[in-house]
């Protein structure tokens, strides 16, 4: 019922939405800053924000600098599965040389909020890279007659995606897929698949969440898995595509998030009433661009998110020797031509210093020359993967550390 109540909230407020969207855009005049029809105006158009959207925003990435020189960039489809595509940026310019240049699959977690999450992550790769990224769809567009999604089908669609783009990848994996990414590179090792990874790179994972627990990894503990699945999963409602499929909810997540600093949301969309009162239309719509993806929720299959849980944050099955991949036990020791980065940041406090780095042991057959660690100094965990110091030191470093394994 929890998805139904939340399904009718949604559908009853939608035309008020829908009305103030309309009605402030009617009433936005030029040079009318402060004035009774500009609070009017600012008024409805945060109103009309106050709400959940359940699609992709766009990445908006239409172009890159490459050197000294702008080039176009066009998404393309790969490769396109029922829950998820392998997205391709290709670049086309004919004052560069492209050709080069490493192909790099980025790997997006799977969770409540979607692929666009690591957009500035994408763009600063594609200043040097050839880059393919993760494509998540949400499970509630995704039709029950596509089966199930689980840790097992996650892995399997790296191996795939690394396959498509050919012998030479690089795989960088951000956050939660940092399991998966070590798994699929041990079972392609383990069976010798030329388009095992050249290089991978594990930014803020949880590979052994024992280390150093954060709040994240001791909630995660504090309830037997039943009580997940028994409070958290509910079943996607008509009218979407994927009626009666066992989902773990976005909304769900984005409460959680919300709740935990709900002053500090209140607080932005009092200041983005005030930019709009004020014609300050740039502050404003630095607030609007950053709701609008964090606000874009998406629905996690339930399997999924459930051995997640136990698995990786409950059992510490990869740690411990025992994670399997289609009744196989995961080794990571069977890795030796692949070349790995672990990355983590000094204050992150969902994945702790400790966490990623365990990856260095457990790959123990890639020799010392294939191997880097970088711990960043004053970074939380987004810092890792965006912002000023993922742009200015850390990928520099990883940029470094692919173009060292080219060959």
């Amino acid at each position: 019922m929890l998805y139904q109540a939340y399904q009718l909230q949604s559908d009853l407020m939608s035309p008020l939405r829908l009305m103030a969207q309309s009605l402030g855009a009617s009433l936005w005049f030029k040079d009318t800053e402060n004035s009774p029809v500009r609070k009017i105006a600012a008024a409805c158009d945060v109103f009309s924000r106050l709400r959940l959207t359940h699609s992709r925003p766009g990445y908006g990435i239409t172009s890159v600098k490459v050197g000294q020189v702008e080039v176009e960039v066009n998404e393309e489809i790969t490769l396109a599965l029922p829950f998820g595509s392998l997205l391709h940026f290709k670049r086309t310019g004919d004052a560069v040389d492209l050709d080069d240049q490493p192909p790099v699959l980025l790997v997006a977690p799977l969770s409540g909020h979607f692929s666009t999450l690591l957009r500035e992550t994408l763009r600063t790769l594609l200043q040097d890279h050839d880059v393919y990224i993760t494509d998540w769809y949400n499970a509630r567009d995704v039709a029950l007659t596509e089966g199930g999604f689980a840790l097992d089908d996650y892995a399997e669609h790296m191996i795939r995606f690394i396959e498509a783009i050919g012998p030479g990848t690089h795989v960088v994996a951000v956050c939660q897929p940092c399991v998966a990414a070590l798994a699929a590179a041990a079972i392609m090792a383990e069976d010798d698949n030329p388009c095992q990874p050249r290089s991978l790179t594990l930014m803020a994972g949880p590979v052994d969440c024992r280390i150093n627990p954060t709040g994240v990894n001791t909630l995660a503990v504090s309830k037997p898995i039943e009580w997940f699945e028994k409070n958290l999963i509910t079943h996607v409602p008509l009218p979407h595509k994927g009626f009666m499929r066992r989902v773990y909810p976005g909304f769900i997540q984005l409460s959680a998030f919300l709740s935990m600093n709900p002053a500090r949301h209140k607080a932005q969309f009092k200041d983005m009433y005030k930019y709009l009162l004020e014609g300050d239309i740039e502050k404003a719509d630095t607030i609007r661009n950053f709701y609008d993806e964090y606000l874009a929720v998406n629905d996690l299959p339930a399997e999924f998110y459930l051995e997640t849980v136990a698995k990786v944050f409950q059992t510490y099955d990869l740690p411990r020797g025992v994670l399997t991949y289609k009744d196989r036990i995961v080794n990571p020791a069977a890795i030796r031509r692949t070349a790995l980065m672990t990355v983590e940041g000094e204050r992150d406090d969902i994945c702790s210093v400790g966490q990623t780095m365990a990856a260095q042991d457990l790959a123990s057959s890639v020799r010392p020359s294939q191997r880097t660690h970088h711990i960043q100094t004053g970074v939380g965990h987004y810092g890792v993967f965006s912002g000023k110091k993922w742009n200015q030191q850390i990928y520099p470093r990883v940029r470094d550390m692919i173009y060292a394994n080219q060959l």
